[in-house]
């Protein structure tokens, strides 16, 4: 079986991190490029962070950076990744920006139509720009996976909103009005599955234990004292995963819109749980993830 095509668009970032190391060690996907967005730290720093990712895993994909802010709004970084987004990691090389995201988006799913995912875990900047720069885009993507929202959890970074949706609402607004179909993971399901350093532990004696460790004990410390979790929530490897398992996921067929003007709602994913009205359905939102099954495999892909 050919392996399925993706873009991976992402602000590493930690969990972002673990996204890629998952999806290139699995070696059970085609990544065409990694494209960049500010996000989790500055588009210099993450793009310099996906360098090291892509020569850590000696990954045969070009790099390109996209936004370096936000549509509309302000930009607003993280602080449980650290300084330069990958707290932990040796980053010695800067990766010029070149700024060809949203035009290479376009590209390899022009030359590939409906064979080309694009797998999203950080603000969705480059993909609202893509599809606004060619509206016919929507329909030539295969799919998008999406790292964002709370569907009935409190958010991440508001009161009700996630981090990378409130980074930029506007243009998570134009990808979840597109046609294309897309599969939610949201903060509901990946604050049910931390992983602890025990479970990183079982790297030992793999080529990404040095590297990992002292990533996810900064992160481990970072996310107890931001966000009060016990353990790594790690978000965009839950994301990364439906791809190689998505039978493990619980999906829900959902209305959720994009909350771009409220005081203390800016950001909010706004799921339609109305039983007694008729409902626009604009994605699945992913329920359940199989915790065992994840957390194996993980590792086990992390290990080899």
């Amino acid at each position: 079986m050919p392996k399925q095509k993706i873009i991976i668009d992402t602000d590493p970032g930690i969990d972002d991190a673990l996204a890629i190391m998952l999806l290139a060690k699995s070696n059970q996907v085609d990544i065409k490029a990694i494209t960049t967005v500010a996000g989790n730290a500055s588009i210099q720093d993450v793009n310099n962070n996906a360098r090291f990712l892509v020569d850590l895993l000696e990954l045969n994909c070009p790099i390109y950076s996209g936004a370096e802010k936000p549509l509309v709004r302000d930009q607003i970084l993280a602080n449980v990744h650290g300084k330069g987004g990958l707290a932990g990691a040796n980053i010695t090389k800067v990766e010029p920006l070149n700024g060809q995201a949203v035009n290479k988006i376009i590209e390899i799913v022009r030359d590939n139509p409906n064979e080309v995912c694009l797998l999203v875990v950080g603000p969705q900047t480059n993909i609202a720009l893509a599809l606004q720069k060619d509206p016919e885009l929507s329909s030539l993507i295969k799919q998008i996976v999406i790292m964002g929202g709370a569907i009935e959890t409190n958010g991440n970074k508001s009161r009700v909103a996630e981090f990378n949706i409130f980074c930029d609402p506007q243009a998570a607004e134009i990808v979840f009005n597109s046609t294309t179909p897309k599969i939610i993971v949201p903060l509901d399901v990946c604050n049910t599955i931390p992983l602890f350093l025990e479970d990183f532990e079982k790297l030992k004696g793999s080529n990404l234990y040095e590297t990992v460790m002292p990533i996810m004990k900064n992160y481990i410390r970072a996310i107890r004292q931001f966000e009060n979790h016990q353990g790594a929530l790690v978000y965009d490897a839950l994301a990364a995963y439906y791809f190689l398992h998505p039978e493990t996921f619980t999906l829900l067929d959902m209305d959720v819109r994009i909350e771009t003007k409220g005081e203390y709602t800016f950001g909010m994913t706004v799921a339609d749980r109305r039983v007694y009205t008729e409902k626009e359905i604009n994605c699945q939102v992913t329920t359940k993830i199989d915790r065992a099954e994840f957390t194996k495999d993980f590792l086990s892909i992390l290990a080899k």
